[in-house]
């Protein structure tokens, strides 16, 4: 009896063991997943153990302290068995990787990624300002840490997240990220009730607000037991290998969601990474929905991270001619440069980086826009400058004040690739606004405002012959009903001024202007919408009507 329960305490202590193992590393279910790899290897490590324990005991009971250890280890079949296992384990994860890496299947990892050509001035409109995003992730960060210290009610139990995801909220570029528990202690005191809201941050106007929420997040990267997100979905999808990167997003009516990629390998047991579903999983309710990646909802704006998209290229870049040619004589390999920053186009989220060469030159032969949603990929020709050469370029101009500046965003000006930077104190605070030309580097205009950068960098393009007109290619945009509207004649030409509701400003549309004409089907009460510019007279320069 004394026997069995020796035994039964024994199981016992080993099924305790591998739970906690479990509950920490939360390994998936998945011959994919090297988690579970380094489980299985952690369970034969254990047998062993726990098998040779029990034979010393045996021989201990027997010879006492002359027993021989290694006649043990040669005459145990089964301490032999889980060493052949372990063994066989080991050959089969290392056999495993190998078979899955590039220097085996380059053609495969190549072709991972579907890279289509585009075209620059038709794909990359000329964008207005309140679309473009002025802020990077650690200018956001000064902002939420301050809107943080000013909630005098929450700063004391709850800190700001690092997640700061970028994504497109009701046309606008925002960074939302949720606030965490300051500490276990306050955990402890706050968990029951959960998170009161979250951070969100308007890209182009740096308005910061603190979303106070109905209903608490209740599912978080800082919860400690069973709602921790990472450990949510491991119950519940106990199979599946999800992404490192999980994304914090919320949805058009404002609910927060953790937005949770589910790797798929393409190639072998470990090789060829991409995303095959998604897990939407609401941060108040913790109800998860899943979805084939082609499936996911519109308002999503972030599956595939931008690591992994850029990893994809370069594979698409380099292996075209095999591993041992990416290694040694690097014919035609390209490389997405050092850094990346996004765009958001028809409502999407993309990834821009740069494209040049493996051999470490100055110079970009295009870039590449990665859709975070799809994976679309699109690569546009434009020989120039890499990101880097254009910051120092963008900082040279102000050197004198030691500004630093931010990876730039591309931008089409008067239909000319443009990099556009912020331009940053020691502090890490926007003091000023550079647009560098992609082709030549060395034009570049800075002003105190993006109107007042753009407006230089036209000037700077008429100037050196690249456009004939000073038209600004940044635009604004109005929409409502009509409150009044009058024809004009200034010059020889109709011009119909109209004043919207409910805003104070006079816009001039030039009826000369063919895209313009359908102006005069417009009356007083009709609804409108137009993209226009503010002229040095004060008046709204109206450029079409949509």
């Amino acid at each position: 009896m004394k026997k069995v329960m020796s035994k039964l305490f024994l199981l016992i202590a080993v099924v305790l063991a591998l739970f906690i193992y479990y509950y920490i590393t939360l390994p998936a279910i998945n011959i994919h997943a090297n988690g579970f790899w380094m489980a299985l290897f952690f369970i034969v490590g254990v047998g062993w153990l726990l098998c040779l324990a029990v034979k010393a005991k045996k021989e201990y009971d027997l010879y006492g302290k002359n027993m021989d250890v290694k006649n043990l280890l040669k005459k145990s079949k089964l301490l032999k068995a889980w060493v052949a296992l372990l063994l066989v384990l080991i050959v089969v994860y290392i056999g495993g990787s190998l078979l899955s890496s590039p220097i085996i299947n380059a053609a495969k990892y190549q072709q991972l990624l579907k890279v289509e050509s585009g075209d620059f001035s038709r794909d990359i409109k000329e964008v207005s300002y309140n679309s473009i995003p002025l802020l990077d992730k650690s200018s956001a960060e000064l902002l939420g840490n301050r809107k943080m210290g000013s909630m005098v009610d929450m700063v004391s139990q709850f800190e700001v997240g690092s997640d700061y995801t970028q994504i497109n909220y009701n046309d606008k570029p925002v960074r939302v990220t949720p606030l965490v528990y300051a500490s276990g202690i306050k955990w402890l005191t706050n968990q029951s009730e959960g998170i009161p809201a979250y951070i969100m941050i308007d890209m182009t106007t740096q308005d910061t607000e603190c979303v106070k929420l109905a209903d608490e997040i209740r599912y978080s990267k800082s919860e400690y037991f069973n709602r921790n997100i990472y450990r949510h979905l491991r119950f519940n999808y106990p199979t599946y290998i999800f992404d490192d990167q999980i994304f914090f997003e919320i949805k058009d009516d404002g609910t927060p969601y953790w937005v949770c990629p589910v790797k798929k390998f393409n190639i072998g047991l470990f090789g060829g990474q991409t995303v095959g579903k998604a897990i939407l999983c609401n941060a108040v309710t913790g109800e998860c929905e899943e979805y084939a990646v082609e499936n996911i909802p519109s308002w999503v704006d972030k599956v595939y991270s931008a690591e992994l998209l850029t990893q994809l290229y370069n594979y698409h870049g380099t292996l075209k001619h095999g591993y041992f040619n990416s290694i040694l004589g690097q014919k035609d390999c390209l490389q997405a440069t050092n850094g990346y920053n996004y765009i958001a186009l028809d409502d999407d989220v993309w990834v821009y980086t740069g494209v040049t060469s493996v051999s470490g030159d100055q110079s970009n032969v295009g870039f590449v826009l990665m859709n975070q949603r799809t994976m679309e990929t699109k690569f546009y020709t434009v020989e120039g400058a890499i990101e880097d050469s254009a910051m120092s370029s963008a900082e040279g101009q102000v050197q004198n004040l030691g500004y630093q500046a931010t990876f730039p965003l591309l931008l089409n000006i008067s239909g000319e690739p443009t990099y556009f930077m912020a331009l940053k104190d020691g502090a890490g605070l926007v003091k000023k606004y550079a647009m560098v030309n992609v082709q030549k580097y060395q034009w570049v205009a800075i002003g105190d405002t993006v109107q007042e950068c753009e407006k230089s960098y036209v000037k700077l393009l008429v100037t050196n012959g690249i456009s004939k007109s000073e038209r600004t290619g940044i635009y604004e945009k109005a929409e409502g009903k009509i409150a009044s509207i009058a024809p004009v004649v200034i010059e020889g030409n109709t011009h119909y001024y109209v004043c919207l509701e409910q805003s104070e400003e006079i816009f001039d549309v030039n009826v000369a202007d063919s895209t313009l004409v359908e102006i005069v089907k417009y009356e007083k009460g009709d609804n409108i919408s137009f993209a226009y510019e503010m002229a040095e007279s004060g008046i709204c320069t109206v450029v079409s009507i949509e």
